[in-house]
């Protein structure tokens, strides 16, 4: 990555000069996630030359605006108006102007609108310029404390089970962590679907409010992370970006399996299944729901 940068910074614009727009660019224009103080000098310089910003919530985006002393003209650009939006865009640059496009927080296209309005530019052969700035994926990444090399980000999981289901036996086994967003209401049944399909001793960082007033960080197993909610009411809202961890290897995982099903038939000897369910989870970590299924199972084998 640094093959073009000199000893004096030549390349990277370090000359002090401001970032002007130029005619018929599109920039992919990154804001801040929360701290408004996370826009860069760069999309600063450009939101107040460009000649057109497209803005996924106008109303949302004229706070980001004010806060700067920006009076940029805007158009809405949002899920459902994108692809009129996008010809819209083209048009504007095609007679010269300049545009910004950005949505509500972090990166247009990456789990939010901007896809449909970047391939109409490309297509149409006009310029379009990333200009990068805060993430919440590699945000989370930083403060994961992970080895690997890779990971694998999932946006936003199907919000039906069935097809939550399929997506979670898709990652199940991913040797790279999983990056996750998810929305406050549906972030209790996300959790519990995770925990019924990966298990309860599977380890997650869990991150709410990113850069914001709020925000917490904190890493446990599935099957321990409804207790954090519940710990705290406040915790049932704001974003959620979720940091699954790699999958175990397959003898680690296949053990851990074997060890569970023996403690859970060992405590049925003694104890009904409700109970023996209720105390096995507590040793493994395991879903409680998914052993209580499985101890009736036993049950009726015996």
């Amino acid at each position: 990555m640094n093959g073009d940068q000199g000893a004096d910074g030549r390349g990277l614009g370090l000359h002090g000069e401001a970032s002007s727009a130029e005619a018929s660019t599109l920039y992919v224009v990154a804001t801040p996630i929360g701290n408004l103080r996370d826009l860069t000098l760069r999309a600063l310089d450009l939101l107040r030359t460009v000649d057109v910003m497209a803005a996924e919530d106008t109303r949302h985006s004229r706070v980001l605006l004010d806060a700067f002393g920006i009076a940029t003209r805007m158009i809405p650009v949002h899920q459902h108006n994108q692809r009129a939006a996008a010809g819209r865009v083209v048009e504007l640059l095609r007679q010269g102007r300049s545009v910004a496009l950005v949505t509500d927080a972090g990166t247009p296209g990456i789990s939010d609108p901007g896809a449909a309005v970047v391939r109409e530019a490309r297509a149409a052969g006009l310029r379009v310029v990333p200009v990068p700035g805060a993430s919440a994926v590699t945000c989370a990444l930083s403060v994961a404390g992970i080895e690997e090399t890779g990971f694998c980000f999932a946006g936003f999981l199907p919000p039906k089970g069935q097809a939550r289901r399929q997506s979670l036996r898709v990652l199940a086994d991913s040797a790279v962590p999983v990056v996750l967003f998810e929305a406050p209401h549906r972030i209790r049944d996300t959790l519990a679907a995770m925990a019924l399909e990966l298990g309860g001793a599977r380890r997650v960082l869990l991150l709410r409010e990113l850069t914001k007033r709020f925000e917490e960080i904190h890493e446990c197993t599935l099957g321990e992370a409804p207790a954090w909610l519940d710990a705290d009411a406040h915790r049932g809202r704001g974003e959620f970006v979720v940091v699954l961890h790699a999958a175990p290897p397959a003898e680690e995982a296949a053990i851990a399996g074997a060890h569970t099903a023996q403690l859970l038939a060992l405590l049925l000897e003694e104890l009904p299944a409700a109970r023996a369910a209720r105390l096995a989870a507590r040793i493994s970590g395991a879903p409680r729901e998914v052993l209580y299924r499985q101890a009736l199972e036993l049950s009726e084998r015996t």
